[in-house]
């Protein structure tokens, strides 16, 4: 199968999704929903100039729009009833497995208690595990352009339930909030038995991913295409076999790329690094999943031998057991036929 895939054939590829912000799968139909449940006033009246807002300068401008939306989320069923939708849709473009990410710092802040976020959310995963076969786990991300005490308070919070974790991660603005800043919160998390994941490289130069790696000590860096500036960099993440949860739509709406032509994933690839296909915001970006295969076989060529290998190496890069790593790669062995 060295052929460009068809549409079928990649949407139904088994995949897992590394990098996804629950927030970020808040379609604008479902803003409105729950804005009039929860009687939140929007700054737009109807669905479609919301929609249009969704056009973004840069990273700053979309999480401007990003967390003014979210004021719509207030129960534990808004944050289960977005995650029902967002597995959905995915699943049918072949998602099997989801590490999903969370920002309880933007939610407690408004007053949203943490356990409506947890319980929603880990609610509607346990509903996929048995009603779709979807296995999952849940990273709380700290906020980088937010106080460390924040950080490590919403952390002592979550670390009163952690069997509802799986991990924590580091996201929001990037540029001047180097992760050498939230050392010690994420070696409080790594004491707790928790995996570690850190954006890294999206805006940020270089040098923020080497500090996820040396001062972190995280396991997948998200993002990370900008170790494509750096050789030396790119050969250690290769020898170190460190996973880049890399995001393509994304990227090219928020213009860390000029064009999908233009992104560094086969230069990151031919280097030898460990690639997986996400689609991070995908209510704001332009797809899910399975649409950033399709993207990147349109834009790179990206043929159904190495949409597999990408496919293979987003379910190695988990945190699933070894029984169900096996699992779905033998699915994915069904899809190659």
């Amino acid at each position: 199968m060295t052929a460009l895939p068809s549409d079928d054939a990649l949407l139904a590829l088994p995949k897992a999704e590394l990098h996804l912000h629950i927030e970020g799968t808040l379609e604008p139909d479902l803003a409105f929903e729950l804005a009039g449940r929860n009687g939140v006033a929007l700054p737009y009246a109807f669905v479609e100039e919301l929609a249009a807002q969704y056009e973004f300068a840069d990273l700053q401008s979309f999480l401007d729009l990003y967390y003014a939306t979210m004021a719509v989320l207030r129960t534990e069923d808004d944050f289960a009833e977005l995650t029902r939708r967002y597995l959905r849709t995915a699943a049918a473009e072949g998602m099997r497995h989801v590490e999903l990410f969370f920002d309880p710092q933007a939610h407690v802040s408004r007053g949203v208690p943490l356990e409506a976020l947890i319980d929603g959310i880990s609610g509607a995963l346990a509903e996929a595990e048995r009603d779709l076969d979807i296995s999952s786990g849940l990273i709380l991300c700290f906020l980088r352009d937010q106080p460390v005490e924040s950080a490590d308070a919403v952390l002592s919070a979550a670390l009163t339930r952690p069997e509802r974790l799986l991990g924590v991660g580091l996201d929001s603005a990037e540029v001047g909030y180097p992760p050498e800043l939230f050392a010690g919160v994420f070696a409080r998390a790594k004491e707790a038995g928790l995996h570690a994941v850190a954006h890294a490289g999206e805006e940020g130069p270089p040098a923020y991913i080497r500090q996820a790696l040396d001062l972190l000590g995280v396991e997948r860096i998200d993002h990370g295409i900008r170790a494509a500036e750096d050789a030396e960099l790119m050969a250690r993440l290769a020898a170190e076999g460190v996973p880049l949860t890399v995001c393509p739509l994304s990227n090219v709406r928020l213009r860390t790329v000029p064009d999908l032509a233009d992104h560094p994933l086969l230069t990151l690839d031919a280097a030898g690094v460990r690639v997986t296909i996400n689609s991070d915001d995908p209510a704001y970006f332009g797809g899910y999943v399975g649409r950033n295969y399709l993207a990147i076989r349109d834009a790179l060529g990206v043929d159904a031998e190495r949409a597999e290998r990408f496919a293979r190496t987003s379910i190695d890069a988990s945190f699933a057991s070894d029984a169900r790593k096996a699992a779905l790669q033998e699915e994915v062995d069904a899809w190659r036929g």
